[in-house]
């Protein structure tokens, strides 16, 4: 059996590719990589790599994580700037024995000395996007609608599960913040005896509950995936709102070692994307229900579309 999940629609593409070498033999960590990546050089998807949304200063500061589930080998960067691949760095330094968190700086003295690619991040599309955020902002920094992570959990035939992220981060963030997403046992978390699972959302509220950390522990006290994801984000959004005055944007989505996957959220508009043995790469929405259950369906075509249309439109200032 082989699967791989990923967080949004902007996912697809290189869950298309990661799937044809799960195909193959290839391995989890090498499909997540891989996938990733298709991410971060696409310049139109704004919260991740290349055309990322900057920091309130205009800089594009990238996190990202990586996590090996048969040796429990993390590795993961923070306010990294201008290097193409951050997911690739992170799963370098999950290879050291210690020195495995590195952030700023010294994130990039190591990708330096790794020989990875500099490349400066930051395109005329997102100057343009950070121009038009500055006239409508106050001066309290808020949450912006787009800064989806992309996280994914990878199986591959010979059992082993792989989870990673990478972001751009709160676009107009501080310079130097670091949200869930390179945060291991909130960001992403793997056990290739378990599962994996990775989340989404407002990072400051997802850290809280060490929630990929969380689903997988349920799933290894038998729960499924779905009811894993649902009972993490539902439990958190709860007691967040109870003693926080609130809750941020939690979304999540897990894989166990069979393959059998699963999603959550506490927000409308959610969506995963998903390929596995039997099931060619899809994209299901996620709707809540009152309860917190979570429901998906298959994207249909006019979705897709528009979905597209909105990332590749002009911006208009």
């Amino acid at each position: 059996m082989y699967g791989i999940i990923a967080t949004w629609r902007m996912a697809k593409e290189g869950i298309e590719a990661a799937d044809k070498m799960l195909k193959e033999g290839d391995t989890s960590g090498n499909a997540i990589e891989t996938a990733i990546k298709a991410v971060e050089d696409f310049p139109y998807y704004k919260s991740v790599g290349y055309g990322g949304l900057p920091n309130e200063e205009q800089v594009v500061e990238l996190d990202a994580g990586y996590m090996d589930g048969d040796t429990m080998a993390v590795g993961a960067i923070g306010a990294i700037k201008d290097f193409a691949n951050p997911v690739s760095i992170a799963r370098k330094l999950s290879e050291e024995k210690v020195n495995n968190v590195l952030v700023g700086v010294g994130a990039e003295k190591y990708a330096r000395e790794k020989g990875f690619e500099e490349k400066e991040m930051l395109t005329d599309r997102a100057k343009a996007f950070y121009r038009k955020r500055k006239k409508e902002m106050d001066q309290e920094l808020k949450p912006y609608d787009g800064h989806d992570t992309v996280g994914m959990v990878c199986l591959d035939k010979s059992g082993t599960v792989t989870a990673a992220t990478s972001t751009s981060g709160l676009f107009m963030k501080r310079s130097g913040r670091v949200g869930d997403s390179p945060v291991v046992g909130s960001g992403f978390y793997a056990d290739s005896e378990v599962g994996g699972a990775t989340a989404t959302g407002l990072g400051e509220d997802l850290m809280k509950g060490c929630i990929s950390y969380e689903i997988v522990r349920l799933m290894g006290e038998g729960l499924s995936p779905q009811d894993a994801c649902e009972k993490a984000v539902n439990d958190l959004d709860r007691k967040l709102k109870e003693k926080h005055g609130g809750a941020g944007d939690l979304s999540v989505v897990a894989m166990d070692c069979k393959g059998n996957f699963g999603c959550a959220t506490n927000i409308g508009g959610f969506s995963f994307s998903v390929a596995a043995e039997g099931l060619e790469p899809i994209v299901y929405l996620v709707t809540r229900e009152e309860d917190g259950h979570c429901t998906f369906k298959e994207a249909d075509k006019e979705w897709l579309e528009e979905y597209m249309r909105v990332r590749m439109a002009p911006v208009e200032e």
